[in-house]
């Protein structure tokens, strides 16, 4: 572990090491924080939703946000704190943003242990403005707030290998179909089967990092063919279940 405090800055800069599934529970800073993982996989879960971050894209949470984490994979995690007065992005609510291969190279840089003070306030500097031009990654997963699209939630993602219909779901969660159907565009802005894609392709990311291939990745998701599934993962990710699984577990595809 390594942590930089750049002298005439607030920024907390730290680089940590985790083993796979160590978890770090419900909690809060006073700044902003960005969370990169260089090698491996972070899943972030707030009061409202979820969301995934790889090598690829860096999660951003605003200060004062409850949130808690868990890696998944052998997992270097960079994290950058900036003071409330000085987001580099919007300080409304969490998200997930894109990390281009200059931003990631900054990154890891600025999180090097040692650095003298005047090459760590230059490497903050850059590392501010490319965050500015980051791109919004659009994979979020919410979370239901009514009990009975929660407990419909609960049962697809029990066992995402069978298609469950909006009607079985309705049947088990004793609500009617047309009811389900309201709450899940209500609450999450998304139909059914849009949510269901979304929450597959969200755990597929997570078995890819633990080294899962993309066939059973694929399969355990419920996709009936891997080419199915490669195509919905790329739409959806930007990435290939394979050059993901690869940049995930820092080896070579």
């Amino acid at each position: 572990m390594s942590e930089n405090s750049p002298s005439g800055t607030r920024q907390a800069i730290t680089r940590n090491d985790h083993v796979a599934g160590q978890t770090i529970g419900r909690h809060r800073h006073p700044f902003h924080q960005l969370m990169y993982v260089s090698t491996g996989v972070l899943a972030v879960r707030t009061e409202a939703a979820s969301w995934v971050a790889s090598s690829a894209r860096a999660m951003w949470t605003p200060a004062d946000t409850w949130h808690e984490h868990r890696v998944y994979g052998i997992s270097r995690v960079h994290t950058y704190g900036f003071p409330p007065d000085d987001a580099p992005l919007p300080a409304s609510t969490p998200m997930v943003v894109s990390v281009d291969p200059l931003l990631r190279e900054l990154l890891i840089a600025g999180s090097e242990p040692g650095l003298a003070p005047p090459e760590a306030q230059r490497l903050l500097a850059v590392v501010h403005d490319r965050l500015k031009r980051s791109h919004v990654q659009p994979l979020t997963l919410p979370t239901a707030q009514d009990p009975r699209l929660a407990r419909a939630c609960s049962l697809v993602a029990e066992d995402l290998a069978q298609p469950r219909t909006v009607k079985w779901l309705a049947r088990r969660s004793g609500v009617s179909e047309r009811t389900l159907s309201r709450l899940f565009r209500n609450e999450f802005g998304m139909t059914y089967p849009q949510w269901r894609t979304v929450t597959r392709v969200f755990h597929a990311m997570i078995l890819l990092a633990e080294g899962r291939s993309v066939t059973e990745s694929g399969r355990s998701c419920g996709w009936a063919t891997t080419s199915a599934f490669i195509d919905t993962f790329t739409r959806t990710v930007g990435q290939t279940p394979g050059g993901y699984r690869a940049t995930a577990r820092g080896t070579a595809d």
